[in-house]
């Protein structure tokens, strides 16, 4: 029977795992991405990719960790498998610190990550400046893997890529049954979402291998992240700045603040320097929409706006999405076959 034609448009982190996520769950789906940029030059590609969520204002708490238990669940699987090499996921520990002690020693996600607890005042000697400390284990992806390794895993699911941008969604109507967008700061144009804007995020890559943990400063966006080659030193959070190109007074402001929290990296040459746009709105949009057009349908569903968070949250909405897109079928009159999800 003929299956429900759905484009995902955005070939980034969501867009892919969404895509994988539809192409598995819903047989009845044909799932074609449709995106200007593929890795390495999607906004994924720049992200550290370790697995510590932010918070979404006007979202639940409780869907907000869902997604996360979702995403880091999935993750741990494959971390623990023999596809953690190609995918570039794994495990990594080390300590979030702070100068001042938060109001919530415990954050909501406390319990998903693995061996959460409060750091020791032996352990705090580390960060002289600090007062306050937590210590984990969390999971994290090398984008530079971990998006080729979604491709292909889509691909091989039958799931077809086209390198082409959509100016509107209109112009997919007819091809394509559903619509799904994932085109993250590009919803914006794309959708006239002005709730949706840019914050700016440079980062360093260096090649520091004697650093094991991951440091992240609590109170301010200061962070290091071991890789599996490189090491990531982050970050600035500009809002409202369209530029993708790097500045090299805050790759200098970078280096001296990760410094600050790990000394051995003084003098650490710089491999690249990364610059991405992060889609930032009060909530995630992850919802369904029917637009009209000259007696003319489009169904779509929405997932974009992750900010910080795509990583530590991507297969919860992916999943969330997925759901969306199978509560349209019988809509628009496809084949109906019993869903995996």
């Amino acid at each position: 029977m003929e299956k429900a034609r759905v484009a995902v448009i955005g070939g980034g982190l969501v867009g892919l795992s969404t895509a994988v996520c539809i192409s598995e769950s819903l047989p009845q789906c044909s799932v074609t991405v449709i995106s200007e940029n593929f890795s390495p030059y999607t906004t994924g590609d720049v992200a550290a990719g370790c697995l510590i969520p932010h918070t979404f204002p006007e979202t639940p708490l409780q869907e907000q960790k869902n997604w996360f238990r979702e995403t880091f669940d999935y993750l741990f699987n494959i971390a623990n498998s023999g596809e953690a090499t190609e995918a570039g996921i794994c495990f990594l520990s080390g300590w979030q610190v702070y100068k001042k002690r938060p109001k919530e020693a415990f954050p909501f996600w406390w319990d998903v990550v693995l061996g959460f607890r409060v750091m020791t005042e032996n352990e705090l000697e580390k960060f002289p400046r600090h007062t306050f400390g937590q210590t984990f284990t969390t999971l994290k992806c090398q984008s530079t893997l971990y998006l080729p390794w979604m491709e292909k895993r889509f691909k091989s699911n039958g799931g077809k890529l086209i390198a082409r941008k959509v100016d509107d969604v209109w112009q997919l109507h007819g091809t394509y049954d559903i619509i799904v967008n994932c085109t993250g700061i590009g919803s914006r144009e794309l959708t006239g979402d002005i709730l949706l804007y840019p914050v700016k995020g440079q980062v360093l890559e260096v090649h520091a291998p004697w650093i094991k943990h991951f440091i992240r400063d609590g109170d301010e966006n200061t962070y290091i992240y071991p890789g599996i080659n490189n090491t990531t030193l982050g970050g600035t959070r500009h809002k409202h700045d369209w530029s993708l190109l790097p500045d090299f007074k805050i790759s200098k402001e970078i280096q001296d603040r990760c410094c600050e929290l790990e000394p051995s990296l003084q003098g650490v040459g710089v491999i690249r320097e990364k610059v991405g746009l992060r889609p930032v709105r009060a909530a995630v949009r992850l919802e369904k929409e029917v637009l009209f057009k000259k007696g003319q349908k489009l169904h779509m569903v929405h997932n974009y706006g992750h900010g910080a968070s795509g990583y530590s949250v991507h297969i919860g909405t992916a999943k969330r999405a997925t759901k969306l897109v199978e509560e349209l079928i019988p809509l628009i009159g496809s084949y109906i076959a019993k869903s995996k999800l």
